[in-house]
Parts: structure tokens; C-alpha cells; sequence
């Protein structure tokens, strides 16, 4: 049996991830130290190919069993987060990384970080293909989850180059579904918290900044293709159709049926003015595509989540 190991597992995209995984009869191994995600995400999971290691990745860790996939996601992602745990962050992208790398080497573990599309920070060039350095701000209050993300691919490609490890790097755009947190920051999800309310839908700036936002299923396809390729670069997985924030907001009043109006409020700073995924390499290499258009995967989000869950009643 293929034993797979997920940091960050007990996540929004973790916890999609170990679902998928377990379906295509995977043994995992979620590691999560459960400060940005959650036991509610994988309280569904029973057997005995699950196990969850709650154990925090910035000390070093150790399995005690045979691992061939590391699926390395665990990190603070969202605004709310990383601005409330700015070192945490780091030292994630850091020591947790360094530490997960030399667990992927010790077991000869075939290596995929979860990087992001905010390594481009505001680009200069649009659509961004991997070959794009970045326009990253590293001192602005986004710069800890940029730089930290930015420094685990550095991280990656030196244990690639010099230990020979299998590895592999991820750039991933906007992705939503069940399971993301009601209060989190985040567009989609502080949107259909609103919406669901009738209470008025908080647009940043003039809402002419632009997203691309990935069904979670799209990109959890993504991540095993490529964590199956052998491929070693960076490879940008998002969905390439551009939204601007003021559309995404009308979007989900109907898809909702809200009475909700819009409000505009002031641009957070670095705040990316566009965000747009050129994935011709992905087209290529993993013969990989989005499958679900916005509307279907904000109706999808409702129908698997619950509007209980998405207004957060309970929580915050």
C-alpha cells in the first residue's frame, strides 16, 4: 500500500487532500499541530489507514513507518492568520520545511511543497507563468508568508540539487470549497458569510483588483498529478478565468439569492491588483485543467458545507 504523509493535513486543502488520497487507496499520515486547522475536517475519517500525528513541524520529527509521497501544505494562509502569527509563519516556511525535507530524504519519499501564487506578490507581468521572478514587498505586513513560501522553494531546489531528494514545487491560486473557515479573511468565504446573512458584502478598494479561484477538487487533481509526474520545477495550478472582486461579489448574491448590498472599504496595503495563472505547463506536463466554473463550485461550496457552516454559527 502507498502511505502518504500530509502536512497540514488536518487544513481546508489537507483534509480535501487526505480524503482524495484514502479513495484512491492510500495509507496517510496527517501531521498537524491543529493551530489553523482542525479535528471538525477529518472527524469523518475512521480505519486504520489514517493516522494523525498532532505534533508542531518547527521542532524535528520522525515516522516510524515507510513513506513514499510527503505532501508538504502545513501553514499559516490566510490574511487573518499569518498577520496574527507572523514568526510562526516563518518559521514554518523555514525549520518546518528544512525538517519535512529531511523526513521526505530519510524515507526517499518523493517531496511536493504547497507553495503559492503570492511568491509573484503584485506582478509586473500578467498572466504569470513560473518563469516570472516576482514583485514581492518583504517587509510589508504580507512579506512573512511571501518570503517564507519563497524560501521553501529555494529550500526545495538546494535539497534537490545538492541531497538528491525528489522533489517537487506547487504555485497554487485561489482555491475554495467546504470546509474553508467563515472568518478567515478571505474573499469567497467572508463573501458567502455575508451574503447568507443579507448583510452587506465588504469590497476592498473599487473591487477592480482580480482573482482566479480554483474548486478544491481541481486542485487537489492538481496536487497528485504532479506529486505523480516526476517533475521537479515549480508548476502553477489555478484556474486561468479572471474575476474581478466586484464581479466574484455580484456572483455570489445570486448564486445566494441575497438581498446583501455592496460596500466598498479601503485597500489593504500590497493588497495584488491582479492575479491571473498562465498553466500551459501544467496543460503539458500533467495534461491537468480546472473542471469547475465559479458559479457551479460556489453552489457546490453550499451544498457540502452547510450555510451554518459558512456563516460560522458557533464559531469565530
Amino acid at each position: 500500500m502507498t502511505t502518504s504523509l500530509v502536512t497540514g493535513g488536518a487544513g481546508f486543502l489537507g483534509s480535501h487532500l487526505c480524503d482524495e488520497l484514502l479513495l484512491r487507496g492510500h495509507r496517510v499520515i496527517c501531521v498537524d499541530n491543529l493551530e489553523t486547522g482542525s479535528l471538525a475536517n477529518i472527524e469523518h475519517i475512521r480505519g486504520p489507514e489514517f493516522l494523525h500525528i498532532n505534533c508542531d513541524i518547527i521542532s524535528p520529527y520522525f515516522v516510524d513507518e515507510p513513506v513514499d509521497f510527503v505532501y508538504h501544505l502545513a501553514s499559516p494562509a490566510s490574511p487573518i492568520d499569518y498577520l496574527r502569527l507572523p514568526l510562526q509563519t516563518l518559521k514554518v516556511g523555514s525549520h518546518g520545511t528544512h525538517h519535512t525535507l529531511g523526513l521526505a530524504k530519510a524515507h526517499r519519499a518523493r517531496f511536493l511543497l504547497a507553495s503559492t501564487s503570492e511568491v509573484y506578490g503584485d506582478p509586473q507581468v500578467h498572466p504569470q507563468p513560473e518563469s516570472y521572478w516576482g514583485h514581492v514587498n518583504p517587509i510589508g505586513p504580507r512579506g512573512v508568508y511571501d518570503e517564507a513560501k519563497r524560501y521553501a522553494e529555494a529550500l526545495t531546489m538546494a535539497y534537490h540539487r545538492q541531497q538528491g531528494v525528489d522533489t517537487a514545487i506547487v504555485r497554487i491560486f485561489n482555491t475554495y470549497g467546504a470546509r474553508m473557515r467563515p472568518y478567515d479573511g478571505r474573499a469567497i468565504p467572508t463573501f458567502l458569510r455575508q451574503a447568507l446573512q443579507d448583510r452587506p458584502i465588504t469590497v476592498f478598494g473599487d473591487g477592480s483588483q482580480t482573482r482566479s479561484f480554483t474548486y478544491v477538487s481541481d486542485l487537489v487533481r492538481g496536487l497528485i498529478a504532479l506529486a505523480d509526474s516526476g517533475y521537479h520545477y515549480p508548476v502553477n495550478v489555478g484556474n486561468p478565468n479572471e474575476f474581478t472582486l466586484l464581479e466574484l461579489a455580484q456572483q455570489v448574491i445570486e448564486v445566494t439569492g441575497s438581498r446583501s448590498e455592496i460596500v466598498y472599504e479601503a485597500l489593504p496595503t500590497d493588497d495584488p491588483q491582479v492575479r491571473q495563472p498562465d498553466i500551459t505547463l501544467a496543460r503539458e506536463i500533467l495534461e491537468w485543467e480546472p473542471e469547475v466554473g465559479l458559479a457551479d463550485g460556489l453552489r457546490k461550496t453550499i451544498a457540502d458545507a452547510g450555510a451554518e457552516a459558512l456563516i460560522g454559527v458557533g464559531t469565530r
